[in-house]
């Protein structure tokens, strides 16, 4: 099971899911998020992070030319896209909305699809989906929205998931996680 934490702001919180077993951080760079992080604070964070756990950059409606630089000046693996984005050259998981997924008209490109509830904001609302009607795609499938240790079983359960992808719910404020709601999801996740 692929294990993603996103919003990592800060060396600390970063540390501590590698040491708890994520696969994957992921880095906000969209201006408007409460997690949003510089290119430049991301490579801070990402020097100290093990080759073999994903960096992982969040992009909405950003334009090619911004998404390749970040990638570089960042060292990411993988571009995550929101909205109207696109890249080449980089990894990409492409993030749509639970509540319609006909939206992704073309998944040739992409390595994953990453499913995200959706309420009038772009990822991290800690709202909860109705898993049963993850779409099966002839793609790695990643769930997000609403998960922590209480409720990643069964979203695993019922989706039957590559990857699952925590944010808000393992928080004490917005880009500060809570380490031990944390390393709680990512054990409940793993255990899945």
């Amino acid at each position: 099971m692929m294990v993603k934490i996103c919003g990592i702001t800060n060396r600390e919180d970063a540390l501590a899911a590698v040491e708890a077993g994520a696969s994957a951080i992921g880095f906000n760079f969209y201006r408007q998020s409460p997690r949003y992080i510089s290119h430049t604070g991301a490579a801070m964070i990402g020097e100290k992070i093990p080759a073999n756990v994903w960096k992982v950059g969040v992009f909405v409606d950003e334009a090619p030319e911004t998404i390749a630089k970040i990638v570089i000046e960042a060292g990411l693996d993988v571009a995550q896209l929101h909205g109207l984005s696109s890249a080449r050259g980089v990894r990409i998981w492409q993030a749509i909305g639970a509540d319609n997924p006909i939206l992704l008209t073309d998944v040739n490109e992409v390595e994953a699809v990453l499913i995200d509830s959706t309420d009038g904001v772009t990822g991290g609302s800690g709202k909860t989906w109705d898993w049963s009607h993850a779409p099966h795609l002839a793609k790695k499938i990643i769930i997000a929205g609403g998960l922590d240790a209480d409720n990643v079983r069964e979203a695993i359960r019922q989706a039957h998931p590559w990857g699952v992808d925590a944010c808000s719910r393992i928080e004490r404020a917005p880009g500060l996680k809570d380490h031990e709601k944390m390393r709680r999801f990512i054990e409940a996740a793993l255990k899945s």
